[in-house]
């Protein structure tokens, strides 16, 4: 990708849905960050405040999890648009008397300060963003020097069985596509983190009929490709995306189920000590070598 941004993604419609998504988590959000958790299994070092970016859609269930894998860290949830924040504020509302807030790490509903979390999780809140970039770069930001990133999205392959349906009928995208796990790295690298893993695994999930396959999408995101059909629909066309649903998109083999694939990206990285600008002439105080030595101590014992 020459530049880094997504490769069909209409800024105005991005800002409409976070404006108005669902204030809730989604099934498929809640599944991606219970097996992200997972993998934190991997990582040593217990974080003492760590910050889940998004944590209303990207899964209260899956923040729990991770709360109680670190009991005792202080939490910040940021969530960027009022309806969502205003849903944080509410899950996270506590009479003073609650026993939670004498024992184990205390959650707060806002931005931390720059440089003071450990690890920042962020589940599923990438692959719509219209400036990624921007926001992997405030997650860098918030993260102290050799702090960890958990992040999740979607993948290019997501929903290929009805982008192949849409194509087939000569109709619009039917979503807007989706970044490689190549370029989410670079993008890493370029905002200030070291030693990225990306990996990715597909699922395939069935059902039923196609109305529940539709809601499901519905919770998930919409369609944020520039050339999407830009009217509304009417029932027409409903009955005729059930019907190319049954034609296209039923699972060969199963009584009368449907199937759709999703490409699921992990990522994770760490914060780097920044780098000293080299010139013809370079100067380093003696305290600023001492702190980069420090840390490349620090680094060797992760």
């Amino acid at each position: 990708m020459s530049e880094l941004l997504p490769p069909t993604i209409d800024p105005v419609a991005a800002q409409r849905w976070h404006k108005g998504a669902p204030t809730l988590s989604p099934w498929l959000h809640e599944e991606v960050g219970k097996r992200m958790q997972e993998r934190l299994q991997w990582i040593t070092r217990a974080p003492q405040s760590w910050c889940h970016w998004h944590a209303v859609r990207g899964g209260l269930q899956a923040h729990e999890m991770v709360a109680q894998r670190y009991p005792k860290a202080m939490c910040y949830v940021v969530e960027t648009a009022p309806r969502m924040q205003a849903a944080a504020q509410a899950h996270w509302a506590r009479s003073w008397w609650s026993p939670a807030n004498w024992t184990g790490g205390k959650t707060l509903v806002r931005m931390p300060e720059a440089g003071s979390v450990e690890m920042l999780w962020a589940n599923m809140a990438l692959h719509t963003q219209a400036e990624p970039l921007q926001m992997i770069q405030a997650w860098q930001r918030a993260l102290t020097v050799d702090g960890f990133l958990m992040f999740s999205c979607l993948g290019p392959d997501t929903a290929r069985e009805l982008r192949q349906m849409y194509a087939a009928q000569g109709w619009p995208a039917a979503g807007h596509q989706f970044t490689d796990m190549h370029d989410w790295g670079d993008m890493l690298v370029q905002s200030g983190f070291a030693e990225p893993v990306m990996d990715m695994e597909s699922i395939t999930l069935t059902f039923e009929t196609p109305e529940r396959l539709l809601q499901e999408l519905r919770g998930v995101g919409c369609n944020l490709h520039p050339q999407r059909f830009a009217a509304l629909r009417g029932r027409g066309f409903l009955q005729q995306l059930h019907l190319a649903l049954g034609k296209h998109m039923r699972l060969d083999g199963s009584e009368g189920q449907f199937a759709l694939t999703f490409e699921l990206v992990y990522g994770h990285a760490f914060k780097s000590q920044p780098r000293v600008a080299i010139g013809e002439e370079s100067t380093v105080s003696l305290d600023t070598m001492r702190s980069m030595l420090r840390q490349g101590k620090q680094q060797g014992k992760r």
